[in-house]
């Protein structure tokens, strides 16, 4: 390692340390320069030695340079609330598939910062399995829209049974007006869901109807098209936010149709480019 590059992230103002951090990083990332590569595992691994701001900065693009033998420092920074960097550490936690993070990450969901809890949620869903859908599904729950949908999102990216049952759950005990991120991340379990979305079109709930059409429409199965039809010429129904389930429907036959074209031309393509 070029001695110049960690001295750059000893000295100078801060500004210059941080612009310094931003220069290793694009270095990593376009040269896949092993001396800027090796400085930033140094503030990784030595992380109580340099500035919080050093340190969140070079976690934002973990990724460029992800290394498995930082697991220790990283796991070790997940718990260390005197530095306070530890949505960052889960930043890196996941950009460096460190596996075993999953228990201590399961004990930030309740986090009192907020942004520590989206960034432990977006993790899990790449590091956790079926066995974090409990803890997951009380924030579906949770006040504030962003984190619902996160976790939806998350939910959705485990996939299984437990995080099918905990969305469909809150689909059908609906705690909050809008939920097209119920509706987005249910669309994703076709086929499986298929037929209790079109259970779900026959509810005397119209707000259910309403988003039963919405996540049909995102399936692309042909299955959804004689209940769609059948809402967009029949249903008069109206949500709690005064939207029409007819127009959703009519909406949802657009995009089920859009999502059919766009996978008969991708079939197309692969059958037509020829095989080396």
């Amino acid at each position: 390692m070029n001695p110049a590059d960690l001295q750059g992230l000893r000295s100078g103002t801060l500004e210059t340390r941080e612009a310094h951090v931003h220069r290793l990083l694009d270095r990593a990332r376009a040269h896949e320069d092993e001396s800027a590569i090796a400085a930033l595992h140094v503030l990784v691994r030595d992380y109580p030695d340099f500035h919080r701001s050093l340190y969140s900065r070079a976690m934002n693009q973990a990724e460029v340079f992800a290394d498995a033998g930082l697991a220790e420092p990283l796991l070790a920074a997940l718990g260390d609330t005197r530095y306070n960097c530890q949505a960052w550490a889960v930043m890196g936690c996941a950009a460096m598939d460190i596996r075993a993070a999953v228990p201590q990450l399961v004990t930030l969901l309740d986090h009192p910062q907020w942004i520590v809890r989206g960034e432990t949620v977006t993790a899990l869903g790449q590091l956790g399995d079926a066995s974090v859908v409990p803890a997951l599904r009380p924030l579906l729950g949770d006040q504030a829209d962003w984190l619902r949908q996160r976790t939806a999102d998350t939910l959705a990216k485990i996939g299984g049974d437990a995080a099918l049952e905990a969305l469909w759950h809150e689909f059908e005990h609906r705690r909050f007006p809008r939920i097209g991120y119920l509706a987005s991340t249910l669309a994703l379990f076709t086929p499986e869901v298929v037929p209790r979305l079109l259970a779900a079109t026959d509810s005397p709930d119209p707000d259910q109807r309403y988003w039963a059409a919405v996540a049909l429409g995102s399936t692309g199965d042909d299955r959804a098209v004689p209940a769609l039809e059948r809402l967009m010429a029949e249903d008069r129904g109206v949500t709690v936010f005064d939207g029409e389930v007819r127009t959703a429907a009519k909406k949802a036959l657009r995009t089920l149709r859009r999502i059919q074209a766009a996978i008969a031309g991708r079939e197309k393509t692969e059958t037509e480019t020829p095989t080396s």
